[in-house]
């Protein structure tokens, strides 16, 4: 019982930020009251509570030296009803629907914190180290205070900021970005003024959380869109079509690549030139054609169309011009088709053979998983699934990346609301283990049911209307001005922090002693389907990765 302190009324508990604190169970995890954490680094961890009885109109208070580095968020309850696939693994928290820990709100002193009766709670206490934060052991006291002042409990944590600095992330990291979810959400017009502001300030959270590369537009993108089914258009490149030939603006593509380029973008995915699933249609064009803008190309335009392939032509060869005089050369990526499947091989090869002699200067991805595609030689730097990848690997395909989403649930690491935080953290130790030099989700912010057939509201709805496990469509939920961060990606991020601080330590030991320092104990090496399930693994392992950079 010493491990918890309590008064009449409060329990509290200093915990870390891999324990998902349920409303309606026993907080049976270990207590955690210090850590360690590089300059530049983003340290979580969390205040767990309990009320004895119903407490309105709390208070919390941090001091601190670090304090102006300090925030302290809410860990507020998501509904899930689609947890898991029937057939599912072992390694997950609850196979049950309900409320399950995931949005961080803001606190709000006017509004208080509440206490329910014999619920676990918790705060999320995020410490953001400038580069150069002071080296030293600094206490973080965390107070909750009832209405009159009076305090109820209080937890410390040390924290030691070590003297070294993060390096920079090298890891290419792209959650795909869908810019119609937040003109669909917040009720405003595609690329208004107010758009545009939301769209920054959505990037912006994206960039601070270890997304260097973001889904751009050129036109709307075409995925998850059910064939013959429609998304809002959100196209950058305008296009006015005289006569037989076209007109080009890219305007708007500048606005978007000027205001990336200040909020510290690194790369530009540029949007699919074709539809998911096979590369069997054109994308939605929009145009203006005599006056009128109407739509161009879409489904009923057959990949292979003559019209379509002049187009896509004309516009590539004015796009690479762009890039070129906009200095983007070695910074943009292009995409023909998401996810195509062997079947899809030939029509995945005509889009490939009409765009590669114009895109010959430029990488070409492409998330699939049939290592044909690569062998055929149709693409150089594929995609594969997290649970498909050994192929690509054993016949060491250079450059290689990796992707999960609602299909990698067997063993693989994710980040479903039911699984353990562990399991989202792992990623980093894997990217590193494998040395694989990008990771891509299709899921930052899909606020609509699968296929796009309608809108949700992801406060309510966070399976995509059954479509998908709960915490696959989206990481950020929307906030009255801007996002609102998840457990989830709070713990991305520092599975992201772990991979730059193993690359740190290999400058310093040497990539052999730091691999098998990672494997240390262990009974199998790591791989993406076998790591270690104990959540304190984590803890203990990223202290041990800290406490050897100190020392070298």
């Amino acid at each position: 019982m010493d491990s918890i302190h309590a008064n009449e009324k409060l329990e509290t508990r200093c915990i870390s930020s891999l324990v998902k604190v349920f409303a309606d169970e026993e907080l049976n995890a270990p207590v955690h009251h210090s850590g360690s954490a590089l300059r530049g680094e983003t340290y979580s961890f969390q205040v767990a509570y309990r009320a004895k009885v119903h407490l309105r109109s709390l208070q919390v208070q941090v001091e601190s030296p670090l304090q102006s580095d300090i925030v302290i968020r809410t860990v507020e309850l998501s509904p899930a009803n689609f947890i898991n696939y029937h057939d599912g693994d072992e390694h997950v928290l609850r196979k049950t629907p309900g409320l399950y820990p995931d949005p961080l709100f803001p606190l709000y002193p006017e509004r208080g914190l509440t206490g329910y009766p014999n619920q676990w709670r918790s705060l999320w206490v995020t410490v953001e180290l400038p580069e150069n934060a002071d080296p030293g052991l600094f206490d973080i006291a965390v107070q909750i205070m009832d209405d009159q002042g009076n305090r109820l409990g209080q937890e410390t944590f040390k924290l030691e900021v070590i003297a070294e600095t993060l390096p920079e992330q090298t890891l290419l990291h792209t959650e795909w970005f869908h810019v119609d979810c937040l003109s669909t959400y917040y009720e405003t017009e595609v690329f208004s003024q107010r758009h545009w502001q939301l769209i920054e300030e959505y990037i912006r959270t994206a960039v601070k959380h270890g997304m260097n590369m973001i889904l751009t537009p050129l036109f709307t993108p075409p995925l998850d869109t059910e064939v013959g089914g429609d998304r809002p258009t959100v196209q950058l490149v305008d296009v006015e079509r005289v006569g037989d030939s076209y007109r080009f603006s890219f305007e708007r593509l500048q606005r978007w690549v000027e205001m990336c380029n200040e909020i510290g973008v690194k790369y530009f995915e540029f949007s699919h030139l074709f539809t998911q699933w096979g590369a069997k249609h054109a994308p939605k064009v929009m145009a203006t054609v005599d006056g009128e803008y109407k739509q161009l190309f879409g489904w009923d335009t057959a990949s292979d169309d003559p019209e379509y392939a002049a187009f896509i032509t004309s516009m590539l060869k004015e796009l690479v011009q762009f890039v070129k005089e906009n200095g983007l050369e070695q910074r943009v990526y292009f995409h023909l088709s998401d996810e195509p499947k062997l079947e899809d091989l030939e029509t995945y090869r005509a889009a490939s053979e009409l765009v590669r002699p114009i895109l010959k200067d430029f990488p070409i991805i492409d998330a699939l998983s049939d290592y044909e595609f690569y062998k055929s030689g149709l693409i150089k730097r594929p995609i594969p699934a997290s649970n498909d990848i050994q192929p690509f690997l054993d016949n060491g395909v250079e450059g290689l990346w990796t992707y999960y989403c609602c299909a990698q649930y067997k063993q693989v690491s994710n980040r479903f609301f039911h699984m353990p935080s562990s399991r989202n953290r792992v990623l980093g130790i894997q990217l590193y283990k494998l040395n694989l030099k990008g990771f891509l989700h299709w899921g930052y912010n899909f606020w609509y049911a699968q296929f796009s057939k309608y809108a949700i509201n992801p406060f309510q709805v966070t399976d995509a209307g059954g479509g998908f496990p709960a915490g696959d469509p989206f990481l950020v939920y929307p906030g009255e001005e801007g996002p609102i961060e998840s457990i989830r990606l709070e713990v991305l991020t520092e599975a992201l922090q772990d991979l730059r601080a193993l690359e740190l330590l290999e400058q310093k030991i040497g990539r052999k002693q730091v691999i098998a320092m990672l494997e240390e104990g262990l009974e199998e090496e790591i791989s993406l389907h076998m790591y270690p399930r104990e959540t304190e693994w984590y803890i203990r392992k990223r202290e041990q990765i800290n406490r050897m950079i100190r020392d070298h």
